[in-house]
């Protein structure tokens, strides 16, 4: 009789903290490290490939995804305000787990993420440290989500420029220009992707005192604000090649331009919540555009290193 009572409650909060670290955004640091450390490895000239994926590859893209569930944890740990208002739903305004225990599990997640970047090495545990203040200081003070456009950086350093470097250090410590490049361009592309998360906490953001461009100039003009950083980074490629910088086989990616105008569209258009998904169709769009980039990027610099 007891276990019947309380399984529910146990399964509850499994649930919940499984949807504390929200698994759909941790396939970007997993996908788009994975893809920029196999980069970096053939870049260099190696090929050998299957001897490094489970003891080098597989273990820094786990620790940059760890790093990203810490994040998601203590976010929803210091968003109750805004969450209780648009996103009830959320295992703490629920009451499944405490804001503590977020903390508490947030606190576990960093330490993991900072351990496993040990065992790789230091420029890469560097990255990780640097990532981790970004991501701590977005959510706890001086708590920069709550400044416009200072809360958009602090999503794209971290997650675009600082997380292709800390993927290409794996194998690669020099600063080229290639993953400088390529680092650059992402940074760019979620300065204007990372807006479409704030679309459905528009109203809770502006009671709780986090000045985003949404809640500030409302979705159109926030759209046509982002838009360049959407489409631009990608367009910038063929001038990236007349100056020596990629080779001329990365023209490919300027293709990418296309959803980054898909992005603002449906921004314009479609404000509505996913029924399977967190946000809306051009969160998950952003998101999907930018896995393929590096998926494309990791395909076309390999492909061409074993030529």
């Amino acid at each position: 009789m007891t276990y019947y009572l309380f399984k529910p409650i146990f399964i509850n909060r499994v649930k919940g903290f499984i949807s504390l670290i929200r698994p759909f955004t941790l396939l970007a640091p997993i996908i788009v490290s994975i893809s920029i450390m196999i980069s970096s490895f053939y870049y260099l000239g190696r090929y050998d490939i299957y001897s490094v994926f489970w003891n080098t590859i597989l273990p820094a893209s786990l620790c940059l995804s760890i790093l990203n569930a810490a994040s998601n944890s203590l976010n929803q740990a210091s968003d109750i305000k805004s969450d209780m208002i648009s996103k009830s739903y959320r295992p703490i305004p629920q009451g499944f787990v405490s804001i503590k225990e977020a903390c508490i599990l947030s606190i576990i997640l960093y330490l993991s993420a900072l351990y496993l970047s040990t065992l790789i090495n230091m420029v890469f545990t560097l990255y990780v440290v640097f990532i981790s203040i970004f991501t701590i200081t977005y959510s706890i003070p001086p708590r920069m989500k709550n400044f416009l456009f200072f809360n958009q950086l602090w999503v794209a350093i971290p997650r675009g420029f600082l997380g292709v470097l800390a993927s290409w250090s794996v194998f690669n410590y020099n600063l080229q220009l290639l993953p400088i490049s390529i680092g650059f361009i992402s940074m760019l592309f979620l300065i204007g992707g990372s807006i479409t998360k704030d679309i459905i906490d528009k109203e809770a953001d502006k009671i709780n005192g986090a000045h985003t461009l949404i809640n500030t100039f409302g979705n159109k003009k926030a759209a046509v604000i982002s838009f360049p950083f959407l489409f631009f980074p990608f367009i910038i490629i063929p001038i990236l090649i007349n100056n020596g910088i990629f080779e001329s086989y990365y023209w490919f990616l300027t293709i990418f331009s296309i959803p980054g105008y898909l992005i603002f569209y449906l921004m314009v258009r479609d404000n509505s919540k996913r029924k399977f998904l967190e946000n809306t169709s051009a969160w998950t769009l952003m998101y999907l555009t930018y896995f393929l980039f590096a998926i494309s990027f990791s395909i076309i610099t390999v492909s061409n290193s074993i030529v």
